[in-house]
């Protein structure tokens, strides 16, 4: 829990110099702010429930009426653009994501389903109902400029493209002191684990498996951002980790990625979704299985558990403002 200017408590959190993080109930969202000029970007949006939060996150950190100066996407599944669209049309701002990304996010292409089968724990189970098409940014998105990966208006970033769990994902990287902030590439808690995810246990884990639709460049992803040895990492999900712990069990990850996050069965374990600048192209077929038909049903039994503790969660954290 941070405090702003005047002493009162927030619920964001600083990851590092000029950059803050918000957790909207499960999935984060970050600030960035341009050391250079003052303006700043929003990376990602979260949950639609992220809206109100966001705002007065950054009338915190900005003061009443500030806006940045554009949105930035790691990709667009459902609990990353939440709130984007509204926030992009409100502020008047441009929202950039790769160009692979980009069928997704104007409704030419579906994403690849999720894979409820791949993984097992609660929130893999319910992926099944999650939503599959992510909003329609149609005249508000476009494609990150330029081919040297520069990201814009942050001079001192970076960005890598690192597909597997989504084709156009990217991460971001800061050089100079070596931050990470790496979407879903992978991350720092169990996302399968619906416990995990709720109390935000620190663990450095791959992908999200039930999005994860092309593991061996998931795979080849993980291995990229270990090679950098970040310092910082941040990520779409739990918590922010930093030293050389966290450093050798992200080398841990990539070195034994096939044991530590490829599910032993699933929809993409042998064969991924195969997509293009179009969007999807062809998909693996998906198998029936009785156990896991019986395992979805347990999933929807449990859902209204989960959901009140979603919704309590919520409700603490919207108290806080």
């Amino acid at each position: 829990m941070e405090k702003n200017a005047i002493g009162q408590e927030t619920s964001y959190f600083e990851v590092a110099d000029a950059i803050w993080g918000l957790t909207d109930i499960f999935a984060n969202v970050f600030v960035v702010k341009n050391e250079s000029d003052g303006s700043w970007v929003l990376i990602d949006g979260g949950l639609k429930t992220g809206y109100s939060k966001i705002k007065k996150m950054v009338a915190s950190l900005f003061g009443e009426g500030s806006r940045p100066a554009a949105i930035l996407l790691t990709h667009g599944h459902f609990d990353h653009i939440g709130a984007v669209k509204r926030l992009a049309t409100e502020w008047e701002v441009p929202v950039f994501a790769h160009y692979l990304e980009l069928p997704y996010l104007t409704g030419k292409s579906a994403y690849p389903p999720a894979d409820p089968s791949g993984g097992g724990g609660l929130m893999t189970y319910l992926s099944e109902f999650y939503p599959k098409q992510s909003e329609d940014l149609t005249g508000l998105v476009e494609a990150f400029p330029g081919i040297d990966a520069s990201v814009p208006f942050l001079p001192d970033w970076s960005y890598i493209h690192t597909p597997g769990h989504s084709p156009g994902h990217v991460s971001f990287w800061r050089e100079k002191d070596k931050v990470l902030i790496a979407g879903d590439a992978f991350v720092t808690t169990a996302a399968e684990s619906a416990f995990s995810t709720l109390t935000q246990s620190k663990i450095v884990s791959g992908p999200p498996k039930y999005f994860t639709c092309d593991w061996l460049r998931a795979e080849s992803s993980v291995e990229t951002l270990a090679s950098l040895m970040p310092n910082i990492v941040a990520a779409g999900h739990g918590k922010p980790m930093s030293g050389q712990e966290m450093q050798q069990d992200l080398l841990e990850l990539a070195y034994y990625f096939q044991d530590l996050a490829v599910p032993k069965r699933g929809r993409y374990v042998m064969s991924p979704a195969i997509t293009d600048s179009s969007g999807v192209v062809s998909l693996p077929k998906e198998g029936s299985n009785p156990v896991e038909m019986f395992l979805t049903i347990s999933a929807v039994a449990a859902l209204s558990a989960l959901g009140l503790a979603l919704y309590a969660r919520y409700r603490t954290q919207k108290s806080l403002f």
